[in-house]
């Protein structure tokens, strides 16, 4: 493991660019093809993960990175939560860490700094969907950054030659649903 002698403080947090897509695409193909955390079966290519993060920074949304000292050691974003105008004021997370950086501290970071911008650009409530109900890692993630379960779908996936349920996850944002939002 390349970095085990580094400290969460050896790590810098900062706004992504186009420059890390390719080891954004990467981290991403990793988890695709060994774990049920994200339900696509077929890894995105980089041209795909560059469209799609334009996209997220299009609507103002953070995508960001950790860097260590030399690689983007995880990434996180935050992206509508349904497209209905209706949930305008509610965002959805997603945080992906190399599997040489998890447990050390970096998925908090990322979430940490992904609800703070999201707070600041006035959003209300930041919903969680975990692929696998044992996916524990990241069900703890969410728990120690203010997430609590708001419920399970049960077996809405099929991979790995089986059905995986669904975590959803809520935290509220700024002031919640304790006044109304400005339009």
């Amino acid at each position: 493991m390349r970095c085990q002698t580094e400290n969460v403080l050896d790590f810098i947090l900062r706004p992504s660019v186009e420059a890390d897509v390719p080891a954004i695409t990467a981290i991403y193909a990793h988890w695709v093809q060994t774990s049920p955390a994200t339900f696509e079966i077929d890894p995105p290519d980089a041209d795909e993960m560059a469209r799609r993060r334009a996209d997220i920074l299009a609507r103002n949304l953070p995508y960001l990175v950790v860097e260590s000292k030399h690689d983007v050691a995880g990434y996180a974003y935050a992206t509508p939560y349904r497209p209905r105008a209706a949930y305008r004021f509610s965002v959805e997370d997603s945080v992906y860490l190399h599997p040489d950086y998890v447990r050390q501290g970096l998925g908090r970071r990322l979430l940490t700094a992904v609800v703070a911008r999201c707070e600041d650009l006035g959003y209300r409530q930041m919903v969680a969907v975990i692929g696998g109900r044992d996916n524990l890692a990241s069900i703890s993630l969410h728990q120690a950054c203010g997430f609590t379960q708001a419920g399970i779908l049960r077996s809405v996936g099929f991979k790995f030659g089986r059905w995986e349920d669904t975590v959803l996850m809520q935290r509220s944002l700024g002031a919640a649903d304790s006044t109304l939002p400005q339009s």
